[in-house]
């Protein structure tokens, strides 16, 4: 196992190797992320083509209160490690909540289904539970595919503004999510109107539990956490033994870089292809065009991940990918640059929350485009 030693300093970890050990990172750099092992292979920015001085003045930032409420920042480069630090008294050693994050674990979770053939995107959804009765039902639910879940387009009235919202409603349930969600009216066409729905995402753990006989989280434990060497996690889940798909996921900021990085390398890890490259694609192509919308440099939404706006002033030409969850949860993968970025808080305000979506711009794509 490759070690490394870091110097401590209040502004910045530097990652140095031995020279005992240089032949060793010699093969890691030359190698694929397909390479990593369990602990990942530790680098410094300059050894990886990063600007020093750039991400260390974003710790400093983040440090100094300019970034609040964050928790934890780390980026991979090149499938090495160049930044791993905390904030507010969080060390990286138990487990943080990914809210809405996620979401895009989920879509993993589903593709792999998908890639075993056991479910089909373009699958009527009540097809899936053909002895419930379900309220509210007529022509345009009975349209409503898988498809129409994963891009956000259900057409039901789900919405989640308020403290009494259907997402509200659903959250105080200890049973019967699926139940809630298939039952509400339909409010328009499904597949035509982008409206964000968390229990799109919710009820998608009924759908594998119907075809693989297990409920989500356990499926996701064999096929894709044991895999990926992610040893502890946790989710919220309900009476009915659900996992809360749509924000209920627990994870330590390195697990979420190991996941970002199954993405960047088209959904492989090790020897093995965890989850289609198709799949990946898929969950990147822009499906819903956000372009113009109030949300801060977002231009598309894909499978469950989010699709972010190039940036030719910070030398980006294609657009990258984010998982991102309430008070400051982000996973950014950025094929461009071979780059994931994981960025944890307890933000208060949308303002804290929204902080890394603009300084991916300001200084880490900077910092790889130098």
């Amino acid at each position: 196992m490759l070690t490394a030693t870091r110097r401590q300093t209040p502004r910045f970890r530097i990652f140095a190797v031995t020279l005992l050990r240089l032949s060793l990172v010699a093969v890691l750099v030359l190698g694929s992320a397909s390479s990593l092992a369990h602990d990942w292979p530790r680098a410094t920015p300059a050894e990886a083509g990063l600007d020093s001085e750039t991400l260390e003045s974003l710790v400093e930032g983040i440090r100094q209160g300019e970034y609040r409420g964050l928790t934890s920042l780390v980026v991979v480069r090149r499938g090495r490690l160049i930044v791993e630090e905390y904030f507010g008294g969080y060390d990286g050693k138990s487990l943080h909540t990914m809210q809405s994050v996620s979401k895009s674990v989920s879509s993993a979770i589903l593709g792999i289904a998908v890639d075993e053939g056991l479910i089909d995107t373009d699958d009527r959804v009540l097809a899936y539970f053909p002895n419930q009765q379900v309220r509210n039902r007529n022509a345009l639910k009975e349209r409503l595919t898988i498809e129409d879940l994963l891009t956000m387009r259900s057409g039901t009235d789900y919405h989640e503004r308020g403290s009494d919202s259907p997402h509200s409603q659903l959250n105080r349930l200890e049973h019967g999510w699926d139940t809630f969600y298939l039952d509400r009216p339909m409010a328009s066409e499904p597949g035509t109107r982008f409206r964000y729905d968390s229990g799109a995402v919710i009820v998608s753990s009924a759908l594998i539990k119907s075809r693989t006989g297990q409920h989500a989280d356990a499926y996701a434990d064999s096929r894709l956490f044991t895999r990926l060497g992610i040893d502890s996690h946790r989710w919220h889940t309900n009476r009915d033994g659900h996992p809360h798909l749509g924000g209920g996921l627990y994870l330590r900021p390195l697990d979420m870089a190991r996941f970002g990085q199954l993405y960047l390398d088209g959904g492989r890890w090790g020897d093995q292809q965890v989850i289609s490259a198709e799949w990946i694609r898929r969950s990147f192509t822009k499906h819903v065009d956000l372009s113009g919308t109030s949300h801060d440099h977002v231009i598309g939404y894909g499978y469950w991940w989010w699709i972010f706006e190039p940036a030719a002033d910070a030398g980006a030409t294609r657009p990258f990918f984010a998982a991102y969850g309430a008070n400051g949860q982000f996973i950014f993968v950025v094929p461009e640059f071979d780059l994931v970025v994981v960025v944890t808080g307890r933000a208060r305000t949308y303002g804290d929350e929204s902080a890394p979506m603009k300084f991916m711009y300001t200084h880490i794509l900077r910092a790889a485009s130098r």
